[in-house]
């Protein structure tokens, strides 16, 4: 791949020309890496929520031309001026946000949230020069969230790159780049459960019931599901949800609901939704003296989160986390190796239900606007 260093790449890549209508295949120029950036082949990449989320682009800034794709899993082609720690040939993950190593953030050891490369979903050009790496016959077309993974060829901010153990199996370890390491993180590295506790999970989505796969991995003795599609819960049992709560079938509030099921309230609550009422139950769901609510969930810009005080004085602990609270270079290349020495009994392959080639990479927004997918994997060589 080293022939390729410095010079421009030619390659196929799916493009969103606008919100809401179907990618198309173009091919791409994908300029040489520049100061502390990586050019990587991506062999694997997978659909995120947050993909379709901003391909439709109902609730944010429209940015379009752009690339769109985060959650992969790929191979360094080369690397940029000042990169010390990536060749060509290693084995990473991009990731939407980052690890200057230098931040007061990055300094600590409770944050994750780096002040250079956190997450700016309307930033579409490179950190270093504020121009894009893309073009299409000398036109720029945008990035997203410093990643664009639906590229056979992308280029990231070396802070934003996980290097892994390269016997890792790409098309499955590439998931972990963003929704099921913000579930299990948000359990087992934020609210941390303990061996027969009990936990309420609120969204049983993809990242919902990694959340529910923390919650069994720390053996939690009673996994509640909440969720208005009654239809999910069957799925949920394999993540270890051991019982289920629909909103829309109870004749009272959803928090009373399962403090009567579990004494008072449940031991940790996790938020993956994003909806403010479901925020709302989540905290007020736990267990006065002990309780605490994760929030994951990212809401709308406008939403309110109310609660009467006393919720709070009779200590119930509300916390919020991003990414899981993992470090992306500090902390994904060790998740990796833990899934696969059996550390951590994590199953990667139950999120797994869907499979296309990159050709066909609208079927994958298909499957995931008719929910049906947990994960499609969009295999980059078809």
């Amino acid at each position: 791949m080293s022939s390729t260093a410095g010079k421009v790449i030619r390659c196929k890549a799916a493009v969103a020309w606008e919100a809401g209508k179907p990618l198309v295949i173009e091919e791409v120029e994908v300029a040489p890496p520049q100061k502390m950036e990586v050019r990587m082949k991506i062999l694997y990449t997978s659909l995120c929520h947050t993909d379709v989320y901003f391909w439709e682009a109902k609730g944010q800034n429209p940015v379009f031309p752009r690339i769109l794709g985060h959650e992969a899993g790929g191979i360094v082609e080369s690397v940029g001026e000042g990169v010390t720690d990536l060749a060509p040939g290693d084995h990473v993950l991009p990731v939407f946000t980052g690890e200057c190593k230098e931040c007061a953030h990055c300094k600590s050891e409770e944050s994750n949230m780096c002040s250079l490369l956190r997450i700016n979903t309307d930033r579409g050009v490179m950190i270093h020069d504020e121009k894009s790496r893309f073009t299409i016959k000398g036109k720029p077309i945008f990035h997203f969230v410093g990643t664009s993974t639906f590229s056979e060829y992308t280029v990231v901010h070396v802070g934003c790159v996980a290097k892994i153990n390269p016997h890792a199996p790409l098309d499955k370890v590439c998931i972990l780049s963003c929704g099921i390491s913000t579930g299990l993180g948000a359990t087992l590295n934020v609210a941390k459960p303990t061996k027969g506790s009990t936990v309420a999970v609120f969204g049983l989505g993809a990242v919902g019931l990694a959340a529910a796969e923390g919650a069994r991995l720390a053996g939690a003795s009673r996994i509640i599901g909440v969720d208005l599609n009654s239809n999910r819960f069957e799925q949920s049992k394999k993540f270890g949800v051991t019982e289920f709560v629909n909103p829309k079938e109870c004749d009272k509030p959803v928090q009373e609901v399962i403090a009567e099921m579990i004494d008072g309230g449940v031991d940790r609550s996790i938020e993956c939704t994003g909806h403010v009422d479901a925020m709302i139950s989540a905290f007020e769901c736990v267990h006065d003296g002990w309780g605490v609510a994760v929030l994951v969930g990212v809401p709308h810009k406008d939403a309110v989160f109310k609660t009467h005080p006393m919720n709070l004085l009779n200590e119930r602990t509300l916390k919020g986390t991003f990414f899981g609270n993992y470090k992306p270079r500090s902390d994904l290349p060790s998740l990796v190796e833990k899934y696969m020495t059996k550390e951590l009994d994590l199953e990667l392959e139950k999120f797994i239900t869907h499979e296309v080639p990159f050709s066909e990479i609208n079927k994958a927004f298909d499957y995931m606007l008719k929910g049906e997918s947990l994960r499609c994997i969009i295999r980059m060589d078809g």
